[in-house]
């Protein structure tokens, strides 16, 4: 497998690497696992102030990025990448991303994303080029920068090489479905700052990786109808 490359088209390009820059996925980028491209949406604004964004026909608030400025973005974008790279528009407005979703484009050439700013872009653009449309979750933030680092953290911690263990990818959260079981390291018998004693469950103790494993998925199940009822709902 190739390098695995991001482009990401944004009016903030000072935000990138950011977080991604640091730890495992930095590493990863130093290693060229994976490749980062920023493509300056204000290098292809329609005046000499930098405009990128107008008013909304129909009237409202905010401003709206233009479809000619994001598809001279597009275009530089998808120079030198292989052609079923997938185009991902990071919005509250998308289908949720999921554990399932981040493996599938992990295991493709890589992302070119745009990242919305304002009040979003024009749809024209979206579906000329067939952006698929991914949300992180039923909220608003400033803009879609945060919100694609969390996807490609998401992809690139799946790459080989970038997690050591295999086993550390599949015990996680939601790889089938659940989430994960609680953790406990040392030490064996804590005591909290109220002066009460915590211990962790004997079974972990017990040297018996069957009935650990068997504990382990028991209390996945627990904890996903406890916390997260509609991913059991999903599963049946």
């Amino acid at each position: 497998m190739g390098t695995w490359k991001v482009k990401i088209m944004t009016s903030v390009p000072d935000m990138f690497p950011g977080p991604l820059g640091h730890s495992l996925i930095g590493r990863a980028l130093k290693e060229n696992i994976w490749s980062l491209e920023v493509v300056d949406l204000r290098n292809y604004a329609y005046d000499t102030r930098g405009s990128i964004d107008d008013k909304p026909y129909g009237g409202g608030p905010g401003m709206i990025i233009r479809p000619d400025v994001i598809e001279k973005g597009v275009k530089k974008s998808i120079e030198s990448i292989e052609n079923e790279t997938p185009l991902v528009y990071m919005t509250p407005g998308g289908k949720p991303l999921t554990q399932k979703k981040i493996r599938k484009y992990a295991e493709g050439p890589g992302l070119i994303i745009l990242c919305g700013r304002y009040e979003g872009v024009d749809e024209r653009v979206l579906d000329a080029y067939n952006f698929e449309k991914v949300s992180i979750g039923d909220y608003v933030i400033s803009g879609g920068e945060v919100a694609a680092m969390v996807l490609i953290e998401g992809c690139i911690r799946l790459l080989p090489e970038v997690i050591g263990k295999k086993e550390s990818l599949k015990d996680e959260s939601f790889n089938d479905g659940l989430i994960e079981y609680p953790q406990y390291t040392r030490p064996q018998l804590w005591k909290d700052l109220k002066d009460k004693e915590h211990s962790i469950p004997e079974i972990l103790l017990s040297g018996d990786h069957k009935r650990i494993e068997d504990w382990r998925k028991e209390q996945s199940i627990t904890n996903t109808k406890k916390i997260r009822p509609d991913l059991i709902k999903n599963k049946n």
